[in-house]
């Protein structure tokens, strides 16, 4: 957590950054351009074959590339491919690099650097959550699970500049696939060298538009300008500092202190006052995810009864949750794959097009023939990560579970990293999560609970057929014929309720009028490299 105003002006004016947000006396030519940004929390990891979370993310997209990139709008934009080309049964996907594509120290970025990293990430030993991002490639599911070894992957350095990647079956989402940080290439030769301590300050070598040169925990993260960059002349931003501040209030008031140039989010209970009174700085737009909570159907009372997990997801009244605690513009949530996929017809519970008035008689009856009432109350514990506007939709939900089905619900907070280690290990029994799309289609959140997934999925669900219906989906190169697939397969998912939906995303940040290039878009990308910070 940052310290108060005072001491964090000394910081700044000791490290030489003040020149970045005040007037001062030196020359504007010589000011070193600064980029300060809320960040959400404290990274889990550096490392892209081992992280899972978004403020992890949002750090590694400045400080590594791909083979492609997105763009200010969140596009895809060539990365450290030039180019590629399709083979015509859309199976083989050939990439050229760039042949001036180097690492931070220098050392050239050729073809098998992407072959060791795809290997690593794919290797049980390496324990990814998020091995499944490359599944698409042929033999890639085979090694996660152990049944390969990893150099049988359908990779191929044609030469130190060009790559062949071949697929299980034709993907349409691969390229954009390839934007996630499960993809990017990591330094074989550094890994190799300093092993679980390869992405400390000193150590961490990338191939991004800025390079880690300080990370105090709980402090922040400095990134300078990576000069060895491909396109550093074009980077305008010399230093981006990350910090992770859990508390939206804090974040907020550090904003108006002049303190961040852009937060990460905004406290709920502030956005109408923030739309009346910053309203060029307040930013609000759709976002392609889901907030929901996760049930552990691995243990009793919810893994033999259905119908239980379908009462707490009729209980929860969302357009009060919406109108009153996050106030942001969200959408009710009855299915699981939120708007904004071309072509797909989204699906939700049959309970979806009640009135909650209805819901809540239904939730009783299933409660009652569970042989829950006053005299014996079903008891839960919601597990959220600590922060202020998931605290405050717990106690809602809490609140509508009491009053609604007597359900006695208890609160427990962790801290990230804890409360991902508790959401791996199944140590909970219903949980604050959420999921943005890795890309534009339904199988990015329809991939997360199939059974073999492992710990990133949050439920512990496993259903064959479902399971079924998401392989076929894969396989088919019909867009409508897979859409259908992918459609039935989101039917049973809600017909089971390992999970409740309660809203779809917008996403909400305050940006300072002195940054330029911030485009909204649906994937909440904004790599620093496309910002520039004026007076």
């Amino acid at each position: 957590m940052l310290a108060s105003r005072e001491l964090f002006g000394k910081f700044l004016a000791c490290a030489g950054l003040v020149l970045a947000l005040h007037s001062g006396a030196a020359s504007p030519a010589l000011a070193e351009v600064v980029l300060n940004r809320g960040n959400g929390a404290e990274p889990e990891s550096l490392d892209p074959s081992i992280s899972t979370g978004v403020p992890e993310s949002f750090i590694q997209m400045d400080i590594f590339e791909g083979l492609v990139h997105p763009g200010p709008d969140g596009t895809l934009r060539a990365g450290v491919a030039e180019s590629w080309e399709v083979s015509q049964d859309g199976l083989t996907y050939t990439f050229k690099l760039r042949p001036n594509a180097v690492w931070s120290d220098g050392k050239p970025l050729i073809a098998q650097d992407f072959i060791y990293s795809w290997q690593r990430i794919l290797d049980p030993a390496t324990a990814s959550n998020y091995a499944f991002i490359l599944w698409p490639i042929r033999n890639a599911e085979a090694i996660t699970k152990g049944e390969m070894p990893k150099d049988k992957l359908a990779v191929e350095a044609i030469d130190e500049h060009t790559l062949k990647v071949t697929l299980k079956a034709p993907t349409a989402y691969f390229l954009q696939m390839l934007m996630h940080h499960a993809a990017y290439p990591v330094p074989g030769h550094v890994v190799e060298k300093f092993k679980a301590e390869w992405t400390r300050p000193g150590n961490i070598v990338s191939n991004g538009a800025y390079m880690v040169q300080e990370w105090v925990p709980q402090g922040h993260i400095k990134a300078v300008k990576n000069p060895k960059f491909r396109n550093a002349a074009e980077v305008q931003i010399d230093t981006v500092n990350y910090y992770p501040i859990e508390e939206y209030g804090t974040e907020l008031k550090q904003f108006r202190a002049g303190e961040l140039h852009a937060t990460y989010d905004v406290p709920q209970e502030q956005i109408p006052w923030l739309e009346q009174n910053m309203a060029a700085q307040f930013h609000n737009s759709p976002y392609f995810g889901t907030y929901y909570y996760a049930i552990n159907v691995t243990r009793e009372p919810f893994k033999s009864n259905t119908k239980l997990r379908h009462a707490l997801g009729m209980a929860i009244d969302r357009d009060i949750l919406i109108k009153q605690i996050t106030k942001g513009g969200e959408l009710p949530a009855y299915g699981w794959v939120p708007p904004g996929v071309p072509g797909y017809e989204q699906s939700q519970v049959e309970w979806g097009s009640w009135d909650q008035k209805k819901r809540v008689a239904e939730a009783k009856k299933i409660l009652a023939e569970a042989g829950f009432d006053k005299g014996n109350p079903l008891k839960v514990e919601i597990l959220y990560n600590t922060n202020d506007n998931h605290k405050k939709i717990a106690i809602a939900i809490a609140g509508m579970w009491k009053q609604n089905l007597g359900v006695e619900a208890t609160l427990r907070n962790e801290e990230w990293k804890v409360y991902l280690q508790s959401r791996n290990k199944k140590q909970f029994e219903v949980l604050r999560a959420a999921w943005i799309g890795d890309y534009v289609d339904p199988y990015s959140f329809l991939e997360l609970l199939r059974g073999d997934i492992g710990e990133q999925n949050p439920a512990g669900y496993d259903n064959a057929k479902y399971d079924e219906a998401t392989d076929k989906a894969a396989n088919e190169t019909d867009s409508k014929q897979r859409f259908a697939l992918l459609s039935e397969a989101e039917k049973t998912l809600l017909a089971d309720m390992p999970i409740i939906p309660i809203y779809f995303y917008t996403q909400q940040h305050i940006v300072s009028d002195a940054v330029k290039g911030w485009q909204d878009n649906l994937m909440d990308f904004h790599p620093t490299q496309y910002l520039r910070v004026e007076k």
